[in-house]
C-alpha cells in the first residue's frame, strides 16, 4: 500500500512533466491538491521533512514550483497586470437586435467579474434599446427569460463612430486616431491582458460594420501584428461571431503573437441566430426579432453559470463547440480556434473577471437542439414575423411588405449577378480552389478593387452579399483582369436600378 510521501512525490513529478508546455501563469488542479496535502502533513513531525525532500528529489519546473508554493515573479506580474476588453456589435437596425444584445450581455459578465468601466470599451450603434419596435423600451434581453443587459453599458462608440478605423485605433491605443466617441482606447502595458469580442455579420475574409468600409482580414491581422510589435500586452484572447469567421484568421494569424482566437464558424460556413420568434425556445411575446446568436449565447451562458476561476478557456471552447454544432445538425457551425493555443490552458477569469457562477442572467445552459436561422436571413425572417402580427390593411403593414420585397429583390439580383461572374470569368468549376488552411486570397488590394468594381455597376453588396466575397477572391486568384470583370458587370447590371443601394449613397464596402 502506498504511503502519503510516495503519493506526493509521484504526483509532484507527474505535474512537473504535464505542465512543461503550459503557460507559466497556468495553475494545475493537481498542484492545488499537492499543496494542500503537503501543508496538512507538514504540521505533523512525522512528515515535517517532506517539504525539503520534495524540493530536493523531484525535478520541478519553474512553473511547477510556482504553482506548488505560490511565490514567483509571475505572481508579481499578475498583480501588476490589467485586463482590457473591447466589445464590438458591428450592425445596426432593430432586426439585428441580437448583436447588441450579445455585447451588452458580455459587458455585464465582465462588470460582474470586477472589471472597471475605464478598462472596458464598447462599440454599439445604440439604436435598439429605445427603438419604437422594442416591446420593453430602454431594456435589452439576450435570452427568453433573461434580465436586462443594457443597464449601465458604457456608450463609448455609437452611431457613426462605430467604424473599422476607430476599432483599429482603439486596439492600438492610438488616441489621436479615433474620430468621435469617448476617445477611450486600450492603453495597455506589457504585462496586461486583452479580451476582444466581436459579433455581427461577416463573409469570407471580412467582418461587417454598420458604417463602411468593413474590416478586412489582412488589415485586421496587420493591426494585431503592430500591437504585438509594440510590446504593449502579454496575451490577447479574441471571440468572434460572424459567418465564415474562420477565414479572418486561417492562413493569416501567426502562432507566435500570444493571441488566442475562437470563431463561431470555420472559413466556409454561416453562423446562426437563435432565440427567434416561432422557434424553440421563443422570445417573449412582442419580440419579433432574434435575441441572440448561437455561438455567442453558448459562451455567454457558460460564463454565467460556471466558476470562471477554475474553468479554462479550453474547457469553455469545447463546451461552446459542442453546443454551437447544435446536436450535430445541419443547422449548426464548427467553432474553431487559432493562434497561440497554449493560452487556452489559462482560466477564463483571467480575461472575463472572477465572478462566481449562477448569475441571474441565464441560469440554465441547454445542450438540446436549438431553433436557429441563418445569420444572413435573420433580418427578413424577423420582418415577416412583424408583418404577420400587424393589422391587416394598415399602412404600416403595406410599407413593411414593400420594404421586404425591395430587400429580397436586391438580394436575388446580387445572387444572379455573381452567378454571371462565375459563368463568364471562372467557368464551370468556378476557378481553382485554395489548399485547406490557406488564406482566402494573396492579393487583398485586388479583392477590394473587385468588390468596388462590382458595387459600382451592380449596387452595394450589403451585409447579405458579403457571402460572395470568395467568388471575387477566386477571380483574383485566377489572374482575371479588372477590365474583364468590368465588362461582364456592365453587361449584367446595366439595366438595374440600384436605388437606395447605390454606393454613391451608402458608400463602398471596401
Amino acid at each position: 500500500m502506498f504511503n502519503h510521501p510516495f503519493i506526493i512525490l509521484f504526483l509532484s513529478y507527474s505535474c512537473s512533466r504535464a505542465n512543461r508546455n503550459r503557460p507559466k501563469a497556468h495553475v494545475g488542479t493537481c498542484h492545488h491538491l499537492i499543496r494542500s496535502l503537503i501543508i496538512y502533513m507538514a504540521v505533523s513531525s512525522e512528515f515535517f521533512g517532506l517539504l525539503l525532500v520534495t524540493l530536493l528529489v523531484v525535478p520541478l519546473t519553474e512553473a511547477t514550483r510556482n504553482s506548488l508554493f505560490g511565490s514567483s515573479r509571475d505572481d508579481v506580474q499578475l498583480a501588476n497586470s490589467t485586463t482590457w476588453a473591447v466589445l464590438v456589435a458591428g450592425s445596426s437596425n432593430y432586426f439585428n437586435y441580437r448583436h447588441q444584445a450579445d455585447v451588452c450581455h458580455a459587458y455585464q459578465i465582465l462588470k460582474r467579474g470586477g472589471m472597471k468601466d475605464e478598462n472596458i470599451i464598447v462599440f454599439m450603434y445604440d439604436d435598439i434599446a429605445n427603438n419604437t419596435m422594442n416591446p420593453r423600451p430602454g431594456v435589452i434581453i439576450n435570452s427568453p427569460n433573461g434580465s436586462d443587459v443594457y443597464a449601465g453599458v458604457p456608450k463609448d462608440y455609437t452611431g457613426e463612430s462605430v467604424t473599422a478605423a476607430n476599432f483599429y485605433a482603439v486596439l492600438l491605443g492610438n488616441v489621436s486616431g479615433v474620430q468621435g466617441g469617448s476617445g477611450k482606447v486600450v492603453a495597455s502595458n506589457p504585462n496586461d491582458k486583452i479580451f476582444v469580442y466581436f459579433t455581427d455579420h461577416g463573409g469570407p475574409g471580412l467582418l461587417c460594420m454598420p458604417n463602411v468600409p468593413y474590416i478586412y482580414a489582412n488589415d485586421f491581422i496587420q493591426v494585431l501584428k503592430t500591437k504585438h510589435a509594440s510590446g504593449s500586452y502579454s496575451e490577447m484572447v479574441l471571440y468572434v461571431e460572424a459567418c465564415e469567421s474562420g477565414s479572418i484568421f486561417e492562413g493569416l494569424l501567426p502562432e507566435d503573437l500570444n493571441i488566442y482566437v475562437t470563431t463561431a464558424s470555420n472559413a466556409n460556413e454561416s453562423s446562426w441566430a437563435t432565440y427567434c420568434p416561432g422557434m424553440d425556445p421563443p422570445p417573449p411575446p412582442g419580440f419579433d426579432t432574434c435575441l441572440g446568436d448561437l455561438y455567442s449565447v453558448s459562451w455567454l451562458e457558460d460564463s454565467d453559470s460556471e466558476d470562471l476561476n477554475t474553468e479554462t478557456l479550453e474547457q469553455q471552447y469545447l463546451k461552446v463547440k459542442t453546443r454551437t454544432y447544435n446536436n450535430n445538425s445541419s443547422e449548426g457551425s464548427h467553432v474553431m480556434q487559432y493562434g497561440t493555443l497554449s493560452i487556452s490552458n489559462e482560466t477564463v477569469s483571467v480575461y472575463q473577471g472572477s465572478a462566481s457562477g449562477n448569475s441571474s442572467m441565464n441560469l440554465v445552459q441547454s445542450f438540446d437542439s436549438m431553433g436557429v436561422v441563418d445569420q444572413r436571413d435573420a433580418d427578413v425572417y424577423s420582418m415577416w414575423q412583424t408583418y404577420k402580427r400587424l393589422t391587416e390593411g394598415s399602412q404600416e403593414k403595406e410599407e413593411l411588405l414593400k420594404n421586404i420585397k425591395e430587400i429580397t429583390t436586391h438580394r436575388a439580383h446580387l445572387d444572379s449577378s455573381v452567378d454571371a461572374i462565375k459563368g463568364y470569368l471562372l467557368g464551370v468549376g468556378h476557378g481553382s480552389g485554395r489548399d485547406e488552411g490557406s488564406a482566402l486570397v494573396d492579393d487583398w488590394d485586388c479583392l477590394k478593387s473587385m468588390i468596388q468594381t462590382f458595387e459600382t455597376h451592380c449596387g452595394s453588396l450589403t451585409q447579405y452579399g458579403m457571402k460572395h466575397t470568395r467568388t471575387f477572391a477566386n477571380v483574383c486568384n485566377n489572374g482575371v483582369a479588372n477590365e474583364a470583370m468590368e465588362k461582364v458587370l456592365k453587361a449584367t447590371c446595366s439595366s438595374y436600378n440600384m436605388g437606395q443601394w447605390n454606393p454613391a449613397i451608402v458608400g463602398y464596402s471596401a
